[in-house]
This record gives structure tokens, sequence and C-alpha cells, in this order.
């Protein structure tokens, strides 16, 4: 056994009880499958991630990369490899590629479900493994010679990456400068220089299909003169896979980073050398569009990996709070003679679980939710049905996808720092525990595609204003119907009642804002000021009604739970410690909403 523990019990409840994904297994797309299967596959999931993968986790952080400057080249540690090829050999890929070329159908949910296990046990090991999910990419929007690419990506384990940032341009994708230039093969040339590249180069894969975006001649400003090319690392013959010549793209620089370190992260240099050969995807200029398929996915993956490893945190902390002896009971703490008890029974540490327990399970079943959202689009495509009904689901994704990325890592890594970490006391600070590593890896995921910033703002101007609300307006809806359903737990659901009326009043004063700025422009940085502060509140309030969801469902088990009792006492308990402790911050997020005003853009950079 590894550092890492699966809490498959809870993913289970939520696949099953919470989401009933039974309603949807054994139909449709998805006919082949049942819950026994799904099960299975769970279970081999939860050893593999435990033992092979979760066996080179340390000695990875520890050895990092090795690079080679003069070459350019990367390896990675033996260990590292051991467990990438573990996950590949066992054909998980898969659940990735397209099913044309050898790919499993499973439903979204199953998908993710299988991820935040093998991204809570190994994360880098996922982050390698996407080059089947690139392969969909240059499968789907691909020219007809651009799908044997894919396949070779497939048949061939080639690696991917995902070339967007530059060094001066940063988030700003549209700044980018990287230039193509179109040869009289139909092929282009590209120059330039892109920076923080997940997974650059490595020895894992024979070749790496890099997907690039640069401005071609002729090519407007910002995104929309943006241009996506596929740029192997090696040319190679389009029928058989056979690497030929060394192709103009190197690894200048390996970056030295605090944590998630066996994933090369890589500065790249385009065209120095030699020409850097790429392909015009699809033969369309469209790269910011077509990037987004990438990016979407992205996006899901840096949510799920930093729930995973708040889950795997809180294991840990759980573990060692029932073991460690310090102190005694607070109830007799003027008695020096009274017996040590085990740090769980101190108060605070107990408040500190719950805090880890009901963030890790609601943000569990908030990254399973969306992926139940992302079933329905699938089942819905492959049956040419309802189109307004399709148009819902996938604003409900879009709207969703920042709340997974944006408040799933900012929690997570927060906790992670906070709670999980302290329980340890000193010795969580040290490298005998896992929790610092945790801390340092998680950290990435509220930088990776976006950070907690750019979600925010996405969320709001993109996914709220340009939407007209009809997203937020269909989760409102659902939620305000459930707080209404009377039964059981009626204090709970009229707190959440409360929040979801302050959640739209803050949300009525951020449009106010925003559409004020066309009369007076620095209106504006009001909604900048709290549309991070926005994204956070519909994240504790879809986590709220997730917790009070499996709440009633496990109140309505408990009399006939049996061993399970305590799993379903639990649920009630997280929930309502979560109502009451955090439901209440949305209150005071309304006021400083609408208090908010422009001073703090007025005052001169010499006093900050």
């Amino acid at each position: 056994m590894g550092h890492y523990i699966a809490n498959l019990r809870d993913i289970e409840f939520c696949l099953f009880d919470l989401l009933e994904r039974d309603s949807v297994l054994g139909t449709s797309i998805y006919k082949d499958l049942d819950r026994e299967t799904v099960m299975g596959m769970l279970e081999e999931v939860k050893r593999l991630s435990e033992n092979d993968l979760a066996a080179s986790f340390i000695e990875g952080d520890r050895l990092g990369v090795d690079f080679n400057p003069a070459t350019g080249d990367v390896k990675l540690p033996a260990s590292f490899i051991k467990s990438y090829r573990a996950y590949m050999d066992g054909e998980w890929w898969r659940i990735d590629a397209p099913t044309e070329l050898g790919g499993t159908v499973i439903p979204a949910s199953l998908r993710w479900a299988i991820a935040e296990m093998v991204l809570g046990s190994n994360p880098s090991v996922h982050i390698y493994a996407s080059g089947t999910s690139f392969a969909q990419v240059a499968f789907y929007l691909g020219t007809d010679e651009q799908k044997k690419i894919a396949k070779l990506m497939v048949d061939r384990d080639w690696g991917a990456s995902m070339m967007l940032t530059e060094p001066e341009a940063g988030s700003d994708v549209g700044a980018g400068r990287a230039k193509a230039v179109k040869q009289s093969d139909g092929t282009w040339h590209i120059t330039g220089t892109k920076r923080f590249i997940t997974s650059g180069d490595s020895d894992l894969n024979e070749n790496i299909i890099h997907y690039v975006l640069a401005r071609r001649e002729g090519g407007g400003p910002g995104t929309k003169g943006l241009s996506l090319f596929l740029i192997p690392k090696f040319m190679f013959d389009f029928e058989t896979g056979a690497l030929g010549k060394r192709n103009g793209v190197y690894v200048t620089k390996v970056e030295h980073k605090m944590g998630l370190n066996v994933s090369s992260t890589c500065e790249m240099n385009l065209g120095e050398k030699e020409p850097a050969v790429g392909y015009l995807l699809g033969e369309v200029h469209e790269g910011i569009a077509q990037m987004f398929k990438v990016i979407e996915f992205a996006r899901m993956m840096v949510g799920t990996k930093a729930i995973a490893t708040l889950s795997a945190g809180y294991q840990q902390a759980l573990a060692y709070a029932k073991t460690r002896v310090q102190g005694g009971d607070m109830k007799a703490m003027n008695d020096k003679a009274s017996p040590r008890v085990t740090i769980i029974h101190h108060p605070d540490v107990r408040r500190s679980l719950m805090v880890q327990k009901s963030y890790s399970e609601g943000l569990r079943a908030l990254v399973l939710y969306t992926a139940s959202i992302q079933d329905a689009i699938a089942m819905a495509r492959s049956s040419d049905g309802d189109k307004s009904k399709l148009d819902d689901l996938e604003s409900l994704n879009d709207l969703l996808l920042p709340v997974v990325k944006g408040f799933g890592s900012e929690k997570s890594w927060t906790l992670l720092g906070t709670e999980s970490l302290q329980t340890f006391g000193g010795s969580g600070f040290t490298q005998d525990w896992p929790l610092e590593q945790y801390v340092r890896d998680a950290k990435i995921d509220t930088l990776y595609e976006g950070t907690t910033a750019i979600q925010g703002l996405d969320f709001f101007f993109r996914k709220i204003v340009k939407d007209g609300g009809r997203a937020i307006g269909l989760l409102a809806k659902e939620i305000s119907a459930y707080t209404q359903s009377g039964g059981v737990l009626l204090e709970e659901k009229a707190g959440l009642k409360k929040a979801v009326d302050n959640l739209n009043a803050i949300i009525g004063v951020l449009v106010g804002h925003a559409m004020n700025s066309q009369s007076d422009a620095e209106e504006i940085y009001k909604v900048g000021l709290n549309t991070s502060r926005c994204l956070m509140a519909v994240g504790d309030i879809i986590t709220a009604w997730l917790l009070l969801r499996q709440a009633e469902i496990s109140l309505a088990k408990m009399p006939t739970a049996g061993k399970d009792s305590e799993f379903y006492a639990g649920k009630v308990a997280s929930a309502q410690f979560f109502v009451k402790n955090y439901l209440p911050h949305i209150a005071a997020d309304r006021e400083i909403v609408e208090a908010t005003d422009n001073s703090i853009m007025e005052i001169s950079e010499g006093a900050f």
C-alpha cells in the first residue's frame, strides 16, 4: 500500500444513491454497462491506484525530472515510468480514446470517478496519459489525413502537450506572438517561444504531438487571429507511424517548481534550430475554438485533481487523528492526571475534520453532478432529441466548469494547508507524512488553465451575463424547489433558501454595475472586485445543496442500514455542519458586495 486511500464507498454513494446512475446504465449509448460491471471497474482502479500508481508518488517528487539542455530531452524516474506503464498496460487509456479507434463508451460520471482515484494517487500519471484525450480533438476536428495522426497517437501511445502560454503574454492568450508561415507543400513552419508547457517532453513515449496556437501570416490581432497546429516532436510516416527526423520543437528549460515535480513543465522553442513543421488542424483557422475542446477537459481534470487530493488529505488526517495520543480530554483539563486521549477527542480537531469531510464529500458530489450533466448531453446528442433541452444541458455544463475548477481548486488547496496539514501539527510540515507534498502539488490547481480570478471573470461575464442568466436561473430554480420540498431537514433547507436569496441579490447588484458601466466605464471595477466572491458563493450553495440531498437519502436509509449506519450518520452530520457553519458567510458576502465602491481603484500605486 502506498500513501493513497480511495473513498470508493462515497464514490459509489454519489453515483448510485445521489445521482441515480443506474437510470442511464443499460440504456442508449451505455447499453453494455450495468452496475456490477461499473463497480468492477472502480474496484480495479482502486486497487491500481492504491498500489501500482501510488508506489512512485513520493520518489517522483523527490527525484523530479532529469533535463539534458544539450539535447533538449527529459527523462523520468524508473519508478514513475513503471506506474505509468501499469495504467497504460491496464488499457485505461480506452476510456478517453475515440470509439472508432478502440475507445470504450462509458458515462462521464464513471470516467471522472475513475479519474479521481488516479489523480488522488499519482496525478502526473493521469496528466502524461492524456494523449488519447488529445487524439479525440485531432480525430473529430481533423482532416482525413489528420485522423491518421489520431490513430497513431492511440495505437502507438504517443504523448501530447497543449501550447498556449508565451513568456510575455501569460494568461492573455490573444497577445501571443508565435508565427506560422504556410509552405508550398501545405505544411506550416512555426516560430516562437512557449512557456509553462505541461508534458513538454518525457521518455514515456516515442513521439509527442504538440497542439500549438500560433498566428498565421495575415492573421488579425487577439484570439480570433490564432490557428491551431499539430507539431510532432519527430516527423513520421502517416501510414506506418515509423519515425523520421527530429522536428524543430525543443525544450530549452524545465521549470523548478514548488510541487508536481515529476510532471515536466517546459519552456519550448519553435523553429530556432530547424523548421518546426506543423499541420493546420482541420485546415481551418479556428484555433481558440478548437483549443477550447482541450481546455474544457483540462479544467474538469484540474478541479477533479484538486478535489481528489483534498479527499486523500482528509483520509490521512482522519487516520492520524484516530491514533495520535496527545493531551487529556478538555472536560478534564484541570486534572493533570487525567488519561491522555487520541486527538480526535479534542473539539477543534473534530471541527477541522468535519470541515474536511464536508468539503471533500461535497466537492466530490459537485464533480460527479457536473459529470452527470455531461452524461445527459452525450445521450441527447446520440438520439437527436429535444434541441432546447440539449441547449439547457450544455449551458448548465458550461456554468459548472468554472465552479469545479475555480471553486474546487481554491477550496481544496486552502483546506489542505489550513486543516488537513494542521491536523498533524508539526509532523505535517515534515516529509514523514504526505501532507506537505499534497499541499505543494495542489497549489498549481488554482493556477492551471486559468487562475481563480480568471475563472471568476469567466463565470460571471460569459456564463451568467452572456448567457442571459439562463443556466444560473435553471440551477437556482432547481435548488429553490428543493428548499421548498418539505419533509426532513427543514431548518437546513430554510438556511439554504436564505443563502440562495442572498446569492440572487449579489448577482443582481453585479449585473447592475455591469449595465451602468455602459455609461460610466469605471463601474465595471465594482464587478471585477467581486467576481471571485460570487463564484465562491455559488460553489458553497451547490455544495450545501448536494450535501443536504445526500443527508436526506441517508436519513431514509438509516433505519435498515446495519453496518452502514455510521456512514449515513456521517452524511447527515456533515450536511448540518456545513449549512450552519458556511452558508451564513453568504449573507456577509452580500453586504460586502452591496457596499463595494471604487476607493481601492482610486488610490495611487505607491499607497500599496
